[in-house]
Parts: structure tokens; C-alpha cells; sequence
């Protein structure tokens, strides 16, 4: 099983935006990485500084968003939308995006929902559950 450290995470997406400005050519995975990435200019100039940002904790309790982790929760979604794994999550994202009229908003909303999930996995120390993460997305449809 692939489990890569909060650096070989951090590396690929920094990895991926340098090999996409020096026009290399790009895996499929490397693909999805710059399509996000292109999506939030606020987070360019920290991937080109590997040094300075690689090592940088980010704290929520003092209003901070990791951008790796937002990045990659992006990329999570868009493998899940496309297996459509959990069943039914390509039908909520297609009626979240048209209700917000914004696929980004959509994958935002949803960040919410699998951040929910983790989070009850954790604090349960259990498997992360689908079940969780669908009723949020359903109440975020309701909303």
C-alpha cells in the first residue's frame, strides 16, 4: 500500500507545479495535481519555495489552512467523483455544482464533509465511514 509521508506528499506537488512550468511532461496523477493547483493562485508562489514551506506546520486553531492538505483533499475528490467511490458521490457532487453553480464550490463543500468523516474515524478510532460522508453531502444538498 502506498502511504507517503507528509514530505513525499508535500514533494509531489511541488514536483508536479515545477515540471509543469518547465512544460515536462506529466503523469496522470502529476495532471490532476496541476489542474488544482492552477485553480488556487493564492497557493503559486508557496510551491516554488520548497525550502521555505516543505517543513511549515499549519495551524487551524490560529485560522490557518494547510494548503498541501486542502491541494490534496481537491485531488481526493476528483478520484472519488471519478470511480464514483463511495457509490453516489458523483451524483452529489453534479447536484452540488449545479446548485452552487461552481464545481470548485462544490469540491469545497465536500472537503467539508470528508474532513467530517476523518475526523469521526479518528475520534472513533475506526475505519473511515462512507455513510457519514453521504448523509453530510446530502445535507449539504438540503441546505
Amino acid at each position: 500500500m502506498f502511504n507517503p509521508t507528509r514530505n513525499e506528499s508535500r514533494d509531489f506537488l511541488f514536483e508536479a507545479w515545477r515540471k509543469y512550468g518547465a512544460n515536462e511532461p506529466l503523469t496522470a496523477l502529476e495532471t490532476i495535481a496541476v489542474e488544482v493547483i492552477a485553480l488556487h493562485p493564492e497557493y503559486h508562489a508557496l510551491l516554488k519555495n520548497r525550502d521555505q514551506t516543505v517543513e511549515r506546520d499549519y495551524a487551524p486553531e490560529r485560522g490557518e489552512t494547510n494548503p498541501f492538505l486542502h491541494l490534496s483533499m481537491h485531488m481526493a475528490i476528483r478520484e472519488q467523483i471519478a470511480i464514483d467511490q463511495p457509490n453516489g458521490v458523483r451524483d452529489a457532487h453534479q447536484r452540488l455544482a449545479q446548485k452552487l453553480d461552481s464545481v470548485m464550490d462544490a469540491e469545497h463543500e465536500m472537503m467539508e464533509c470528508l474532513a467530517e468523516m476523518i475526523w469521526q474515524a479518528q475520534r472513533n478510532k475506526s475505519a473511515p465511514d462512507a455513510a457519514i460522508y453521504l448523509c453530510c453531502l446530502i445535507t449539504q444538498l438540503d441546505r
